[in-house]
Parts: C-alpha cells; sequence; structure tokens
C-alpha cells in the first residue's frame, strides 16, 4: 500500500522525477520523461503495479531522511542497536535513463533487502526478465527496457520480483544503478555511480547558490526554487505542474486528474519567482517555452500543452489501477486541453510584460504571436468560459476570467512607452481601441460582478457564490488594494471560504459548483493568496501567522501538495505542486519587502493611461 501523499520525498534529473517513500520504496517513475509511461506505478495501485524497495530486514529500524544541503541528493539513514547505514539516492542530471540508490555501512552491521518488480506501461505490462554475459538484470517488454547493475546478489522470488539479500557492514558500499533504454537498442553503457553522485550534488548546488535573497524562511523558501527548478524540463524549458497523475483532492473520490503537462495559467506566477529569486535563464527559457506553445492559429490556444508543447493530450482512464486509497479513476492526459479558458491570455500577456518590465529583451517573434491573440481577444473576451479552475460543468461568466482579459488589454497599452522600435509601434487608431475595450470590460465587472449585498466580488455575473480567484483582484491591478470593493471581498473569502485556517478555491459541499461530485481540500495557493493580501493590507501579523501554518503543513523534507485535507490533516493532490511551490516562493517575497502583489505586480490601479513596460502585443 502507498504511504500518505506527504511520506515522499522526489528526486529528479531534469527530465523526469520520481517518487521515494519513507520506507524506501520507489512507488512512481516515468521514464524517459515526466509524462511517459510509468514503470513504477504502485503509488496508484499495489506493489504489483511496480516499485523498488531498499530498506532494512529489521521492523524496528529507525528511519531519518534529509536532503544534502542545497541539493535534490536524498540520504535516508536507518539504525538499529547492531548498526547503522545510509541510504543515498539520485537521478544524474542528464537525459533522464538512470536512478542510483548507493547503500553504506556507517557503524556496526545491518541486513538489508532489495526488491523489484518492474511492470511497464503503468503497472499493466510484466517485463521479460533475463541476465547478460556480465550478470546484469535486463527487463523488457515492448519498446522499453531497463537494466540493473549491483554489485549485491541477485534471486528472482516467485511474485515476479527480483530481490537481493545482503548484510552491510561498516565501511561497505553496495551499489544499485537502473538504467533505462530502448528494447531495440544496446543495452545502456553503465556509468559510475561515485562520479555522478558528486557531479549532480555539485550541479544542484551551485544553482540553489545563485539565490542570495534573505527571507524569514530561507530553508523551504530554497527547498521550493530547487522543487520548481526539478520540475523544468531541460530539453525546452516548460514546467510541468506535478509530476504525478491522480493523486486525488478528495480522498477516494473522482477528482483525480493528470498534471504532468504545463499550464499557462502558472505563467506570471512562475515568471516572477524565478526572476525575483535570482534565476533569469530558466525564466527566459520558460517566457520562450510560452510563445513557442501559443504560436499559431489564436483561436486554437490552448490552456495548457505537453512539456515540449505538444497539443494532443488526449484524457483516458487506466481501469487496471485502483487509484490511490481507492480513488478512481486514474486518468492519463487531460480533457481540460479542449477548454476555453479567458484567463490565460491575460496570464500570457502579464508574463510577457513582466520579462520585459524586469529587463528581459524583446522578442520579435513573440510581438507577431501576440499581435494575432490581442486581436482574437477583442471578440473572444466577451464569451462565456469554462475559468481558472477548468470546471466541467459548463461555460458562464467568470469574473476572474473577464479581469484577466482586462489584463491583456492593459499590459499591451503599458508596453508602448518601452517601446525601442518605434516602428513596431501599434498604430495610435489601435491603442485607442484597445484602450476603450480595456475601460469597457473594467466597467462591465464592476456592474455586473459585484453583489453589493454580499460587499464582494462574485464568481460569475448573476452569482451569489464566492471564488478565491477574487483575491487576485487587487494583484492584477485591476482595483487598488484598499478599495471598498476589494478590502470586502477579501473579508467575504474569509468568512465564507475559510476552512480552520485554509482557503477552498470556492464552495464544493452541497453545491453543483464545477459539476463533479464530491469535495475537495482547501486550494494552497488561494491561501497564499490570501496572505498576500493581507499584506498588501498591512496586517503583516495575520499574513506572518498564516504563511508560517501554511509552510507547517509542508513535509519535513519541504515538500507540498496542491491541497490540504483540514479534516484528515493531510496533503491531497498532485505532488509535489509546482503552483503551490511557487505561490510559496511569491508570498515570502513580498512579505521579505513588505509590499504586497498589487504594488509589485499590478503596479497601481490608475486605468486611464497607458504606463511603462512591454507585452507581447507590441513587444
Amino acid at each position: 500500500m502507498a504511504g500518505r501523499i506527504e511520506d515522499y520525498a522526489l528526486i529528479g534529473d531534469g527530465r523526469t522525477a520520481a517518487l521515494v517513500g519513507r520506507d524506501g520504496s520507489i512507488d512512481w517513475l516515468c521514464m524517459p520523461r515526466f509524462d511517459a509511461a510509468a514503470l513504477f506505478a504502485s503509488l496508484l495501485g499495489t506493489e504489483e503495479h511496480g516499485f523498488w524497495k531498499l530498506a532494512p530486514l529489521a521492523e524496528d529500524a529507525e528511519h531519518s531522511w534529509r536532503y544534502r544541503g542545497g541539493s535534490l541528493v536524498l540520504e535516508t539513514t536507518h539504525k538499529t542497536r547492531e548498526g547503522e547505514v545510509r541510504v543515498t539516492d539520485f537521478m544524474p542530471v542528464g537525459d533522464g535513463s538512470h536512478v542510483i540508490r548507493l547503500v553504506e555501512g556507517v557503524r556496526g552491521r545491518m541486513a538489508m533487502r532489495m526488491d523489484l518488480a518492474v511492470r511497464f506501461d503503468y503497472g499493466s505490462a510484466v517485463p521479460w526478465v533475463s541476465r547478460s554475459e556480465l550478470g546484469d538484470l535486463r527487463a523488457i517488454s515492448g519498446p522499453h527496457k531497463v537494466v540493473l547493475r549491483t554489485n549485491a546478489p541477485l534471486r528472482g522470488s516467485t511474485h515476479q520480483t527480483t530481490v537481493s539479500e545482503f548484510t552491510v557492514y561498516k565501511g561497505d558500499a553496495i551499489r544499485f544503478v537502473l538504467s533505462y533504454g530502448a528494447s531495440h537498442e544496446d543495452d545502456p553503457p553503465p556509468i559510475e555511480p561515485r562520479r555522478w553522485l558528486d557531479d549532480t550534488n555539485r550541479f544542484w548546488r551551485d544553482w540553489s547558490s545563485r539565490c542570495t535573497l534573505e527571507t524569514p524562511w530561507n530553508d523551504v523558501f530554497r527547498r521550493s526554487l530547487l522543487t520548481l527548478k526539478a520540475l523544468i524540463y531541460r530539453p525546452t524549458g516548460g514546467i510541468v505542474a506535478a509530476p504525478t497523475t491522480s493523486l486525488p483532492e478528495d480522498l477516494g473520490g473522482v477528482r483525480n486528474w493528470d498534471y504532468r503537462f504545463c499550464w499557462l495559467r502558472d505563467s506570471t506566477f512562475t515568471l516572477l519567482a524565478l526572476m525575483d529569486s535570482g534565476y533569469i535563464d530558466e525564466a527566459r527559457a520558460w517566457r520562450d517555452w510560452l510563445t513557442r506553445a501559443v504560436a499559431g492559429n489564436p483561436e486554437q490556444a490552448h490552456i495548457l500543452y505537453g512539456i515540449a508543447g505538444e497539443r494532443l493530450l488526449p484524457e483516458i482512464e487506466l481501469d487496471w489501477l485502483p487509484g490511490y486509497e481507492g480513488s478512481r479513476p486514474v486518468r492519463v492526459g487531460n480533457a481540460a486541453i479542449s477548454q476555453f479558458q479567458l484567463d490565460v491570455y491575460g496570464e500570457l500577456f502579464d508574463a510577457l510584460f513582466q520579462a520585459r518590465a524586469r529587463g528581459m529583451a524583446e522578442d520579435d517573434e513573440g510581438r507577431r504571436v501576440g499581435r494575432a491573440l490581442i486581436e482574437h481577444l477583442e471578440e473572444a473576451w466577451r464569451q462565456p468560459d469554462e475559468g481558472i479552475w477548468e470546471v466541467r460543468g459548463g461555460r458562464r461568466h467568470f469574473v476572474h476570467s473577464k479581469v484577466m482579459a482586462w489584463v491583456a488589454f492593459d499590459r499591451a497599452l503599458r508596453s508602448v512607452d518601452l517601446m525601442q522600435n518605434d516602428a513596431a509601434r501599434p498604430p495610435d487608431a489601435t491603442l485607442a481601441h484597445w484602450r476603450a475595450l480595456r475601460d469597457e470590460i473594467h466597467e462591465e465587472v464592476c456592474e455586473r460582478g459585484f453583489d453589493p449585498e454580499l460587499n464582494s466580488f462574485v464568481q460569475s455575473y448573476g452569482s451569489k457564490a464566492l471564488d478565491a480567484s477574487l483575491l487576485l483582484i487587487a494583484h492584477m491591478g485591476f482595483l487598488p488594494q484598499d478599495d471598498p470593493r476589494v478590502v470586502g471581498t477579501v473579508a467575504a473569502v474569509e468568512k465564507h471560504l475559510m476552512r480552520e485556517g485554509f482557503i477552498l478555491r470556492y464552495e464544493t459541499e452541497g453545491t453543483d459548483a464545477d459539476g463533479l461530485p464530491g469535495n475537495e481540500g482547501a486550494f494552497l495557493p488561494c491561501s497564499f493568496w490570501y496572505a498576500d493580501n493581507l499584506i498588501g493590507l498591512g496586517r503583516c501579523d495575520e499574513a506572518r501567522a498564516l504563511i508560517e501554518r501554511l509552510i507547517g503543513i509542508c513535509n519535513d523534507l519541504g515538500l507540498v501538495s496542491e491541497e490540504y485535507d483540514v479534516r484528515a490533516k493531510r496533503q491531497v493532490g498532485n505532488f509535489p505542486q509546482a503552483f503551490t511551490h511557487v505561490a510559496l516562493v511569491n508570498t515570502i517575497l513580498n512579505y521579505s519587502r513588505a509590499i504586497g502583489p498589487a504594488k509589485e505586480r499590478g503596479g497601481g490601479a490608475d486605468h486611464s493611461e497607458s504606463r511603462a513596460g512591454e507585452s507581447i502585443a507590441a513587444q
């Protein structure tokens, strides 16, 4: 049985990642990419769906784990009265092809056991296992192959697994290297674990040392940045929302989604977190990925893409997997790709504007793509959509979506004063048209999206429902942070959507808010957005208490998922979640600078004239 979501660690190599449990079992691994089929999938099923466990035989062994400082190299220490061993787990930064596990004797002696069950295609395919002339273990199924190289004894078991039992004495070093390759090619060449350990540790330490910012929560701040780096697909710069699929938002429920893709809604939040922490190269790679991904017919723009910009991500259900703690169905692919979401246009334009405003060079290709998108938005903004939360209950005129349409035109206008190429400047008539549309959207949202009885903006036109995305209104500069309508909205969200100190996205219990049955946990980024509003309103003591509450639900390695079940006191949703770690980084930055995002990102709320900056539309 899989462990609790928070009882896992992440290791990765910039192309894929694995989840390692406290019990020493790797229960989730896709090779050679984040979105490839898993060869260890017991996280979503049972041991028969693939796992790789390395642990003491003694049931009374004590366990502790940590990451090496500033690194993604995981060290787990096992202790008994007779001895102590250290297991080091890591993936060499490179081609997504190797997982290395080193067992070292620290004191006395300890009996250990390794169990390996490779099950390709998400646990559905038992491979053909053989031994090479050199004694390497080879497992093949269809196009897939893995090779295990070790200096420990191996034997087969009756459960179609490979077992190794051995005793480690002080000074001993036992190595296990699992390498992935195509079945029609030669076996992957052997690698030297020790050299790769040093190189891998140095890579992560060098990267993390580039952040020199000081905050009240340095450890979790830097760990979140490292986690974000681990979720970047190095060849393209795309950032996966999470390395997992179908970890439930509601334990035992149906809210189980594949998050191994890149969402445009994360654009500006991610770019700000990277740039403001000093990681310009990663921010530039993310910006370039955004521009490539949305290039094409603007009517065909999607809300999410594959890690290389893929547009075909059909959603299917894997009926042979029982799901995490019985949470079914298990899904791969994501049908939300076909949804229409207005907010992604605002996110895209804001991301490019923020990049240029922070000194990133303009991009000619981005200018052409942006011009096509803004022209499409001139009419598209009037349509209902599925909204930021990708509801499956029909399109509505979501207030947040309309605000983000306003953001798109606002950032396009704000670009003009910083343009270095006068020849690329849009005609005055075009600027006047954008300004008129921006003002029209603003007037409509204030008239149809605000409920005087609630003294709050609402989820959609004509609704009485609250939505945590409304906490972003001041962030975007749509209204000042101290506008009475914003203050009222913050109070209403606290009153209606807060559960035991955490913020829900919207109310699901007893409603048909999103077309799905069941409930969900508190959505953690929304809780950080609430903290941002507290900072902007000068309520910094309350903000600090909330930040510490949120940090307190990270696991002891500093990792956190998408949501938190306040009743079960457990993390839920895909893990670790980039959006949550990005929100954590940005909120800590906002607190450390003692300013709210309304000033940092929105730049105030004067809508009467264009402002300095540059967006994708007018670069």
